[in-house]
């Protein structure tokens, strides 16, 4: 008869809780390294003119901070919360990933800054030509997703906060018969005056 402990289990679910935290880290520091980059480059006249993937959508790099946010919260939540949670950082990094791909060979911003920049509405930049930083913000956002798809599989089991970080709960008036029964009221959280 062969032991059946509990302690693998765990050590593989505290592995991919780190794994679901490294994936979180390394694609929101991945979409908001590439959001800060130039995604299109041209000409308008004789100027050069430039945008970053935040100029063309801020979209990338604010479900990047969702899904960072969502990795901090999944400690604090349990049950169905974390599930939320999970559902979440799924739905952020897809859609990351999704405004990356269609900033990808977006002109729109860059004819914006053409006209800017000549100071003519309606001018358009010429000789453009598009990076591979949306193409990483695309993978940091797929990375996301899976961060977030792991949650959902295997987060029921994942450590969470202790008792002693919620609220204490009233168990109904304490007795109060010495100064001392009313301090030890107050220490647990009761009001030792409520009828």
């Amino acid at each position: 008869m062969t032991d059946q402990s509990p302690a693998p289990a765990r050590t593989a679910s505290r592995r991919t809780l780190g794994v679901m935290l490294l994936l979180t880290v390394l694609s929101a520091v991945l979409v908001l390294t590439a959001a800060g980059r130039v995604w299109a480059e041209g000409r308008a006249g004789n100027l050069d003119v430039s945008v970053t993937g935040s100029t063309i959508s801020e979209l990338p790099g604010g479900l990047a901070l969702v899904g960072l946010a969502a990795a901090v919260a999944v400690f604090a939540v349990r049950g169905a919360g974390r599930l939320a949670v999970g559902a979440l950082t799924l739905l952020a990094g897809l859609g990351a990933a999704a405004a990356s791909a269609a900033g990808a060979r977006d002109t729109d911003a860059l004819d914006t800054e053409a006209a800017r920049k000549l100071a003519l509405a309606g001018s358009t930049a010429t000789e453009v030509t598009h990076g591979a930083w949306p193409w990483l913000a695309v993978v940091g956002g797929l990375l996301l997703a899976v961060a977030g798809a792991l949650t959902l599989r295997y987060g029921r089991g994942w450590p969470a906060m202790g008792t002693r970080y919620e609220a204490p709960t009233r168990r109904g008036p304490a007795k109060a018969d010495t100064p001392a029964d009313l301090w030890k009221a107050l220490d647990r959280g009761e009001d030792p005056t409520a009828v």
